[in-house]
């Protein structure tokens, strides 16, 4: 059984706490206000949300900015746009204390209700698609996918009450990987199917020796971990151009900060295959220079290209770092893997302790 979270057990217990303290209050509410019922009460000061809050993109990271930003949202329907319920409930909190201590209280009740859709990054619906592989054997790693006129798109509603880590093992778990153009997902039964799919089928088929060596180092990452569903995916081949016919770009590695969304990608760049100028016989230096410069080129191309189209932030790894891509990946990649949670992480068990006393 997994263990709770005694965070997340503190604020249910400060939501209950806030429940019991509105029973309290209610009978002196509906008296002062002459509002029928505990229902009809709620639904009149809950009913508000979509209006005052773009639930779909605002972050709110805190009660007193919640109530803040309501309240703001109630007068301005009031005074401004005439709305007549919304104005009968500004004049009637200014006027009864016990519909104001009610309402912050409710208020504050909500946010917390709502934490965790409320508080995080969400990923703009543009960015909520990404597709992944090779040439005919490509994927679509969605947040919320759904099948719809011949094609997969997210249902941009549920974008952010999606309840795993954008981006990480839990998410393809969730989500799995869809099947470009039929109405059909490639779901895993467990993590270590998945990582056998990652490394054996999306990594190979790059016929990159290096790629597949760091992959494998991803896995034994993912293996050891204490929250295997909470680190961030490693994610093959990203495609520049998404489901684009003609191919333009892939990008070997890509993790993205399921806390920040902030990307950052992996080019593995050996001489061989990026730098080396071929059948150069009978060529003039100033010729060669020119060739190379244009290898170059193309290669900052491409990277300027990622950062400009899918704010991706490119780390080019050379030949000298591909010697030992175990360090490679520890040094360079690994960090990357162990994102901490923002500060606006609440402890509710302080707050919880501190409203006890």
């Amino acid at each position: 059984m997994a263990k709770r979270d005694p965070n997340k057990t503190a604020r249910n217990r400060l939501i209950e706490a806030f429940k019991s303290k509105l029973r309290e209050l209610l009978p002196d509410v509906l008296a002062a206000t002459g509002i029928e019922s505990e229902a009809s009460l709620n639904a009149l000061i809950g009913s508000r949300n979509d209006d005052f809050f773009d639930l779909k993109h605002d972050v709110v990271t805190s009660q007193d900015q919640f109530v803040s930003r309501w309240l703001h949202g109630l007068k301005s329907s009031a005074l401004n746009e005439g709305v007549a319920s919304d104005l009968w409930l500004w004049k009637n909190i200014k006027k009864h204390k016990q519909l104001q201590d009610y309402t912050l209280l409710f208020l504050r009740r909500s946010y917390l209700k709502h934490f965790d859709e409320l508080s995080k990054n969400r990923p703009p619906v543009a960015e909520a698609e990404i597709w992944i592989g090779q040439e005919n054997a490509h994927y679509g790693l969605l947040v919320t996918p759904r099948f719809r006129n011949g094609q997969w798109e997210n249902d941009k509603s549920e974008i952010r009450a999606f309840p795993k880590g954008y981006w990480t093992i839990g998410h393809v778990m969730q989500t799995g990987l869809a099947i470009p153009g039929k109405e059909k997902i490639f779901k895993f039964n467990d993590i270590d199917q998945y990582l056998l799919f990652f490394q054996d089928t999306l990594v190979r088929n790059s016929g990159s020796q290096y790629e597949y060596e760091i992959a494998g180092y991803y896995c034994d990452f993912v293996a050891a971990s204490s929250d295997p569903e909470s680190v961030p995916l490693l994610i093959p081949e990203f495609r520049y151009a998404g489901l684009a016919a003609k191919h333009v770009y892939r990008l070997d590695f890509l993790v993205i900060n399921p806390y920040s969304l902030d990307k950052v990608g992996f080019e593995l760049s050996p001489w061989s295959t990026h730098g080396y100028l071929k059948k150069i016989g009978g060529l003039t230096q100033k010729k060669i220079n020119e060739l190379a410069a244009d290898n170059f080129a193309k290669e900052m191309k491409k990277h300027r290209a990622y950062f400009k189209e899918h704010g991706v932030f490119c780390l080019i790894c050379t030949d000298e770092l591909l010697k030992n891509t175990k360090v490679l990946f520890s040094e360079e990649i690994e960090p990357y893997l162990q994102p901490e949670k923002p500060q606006i992480q609440l402890s509710f068990e302080i707050l919880e302790e501190f409203s006890n006393s």
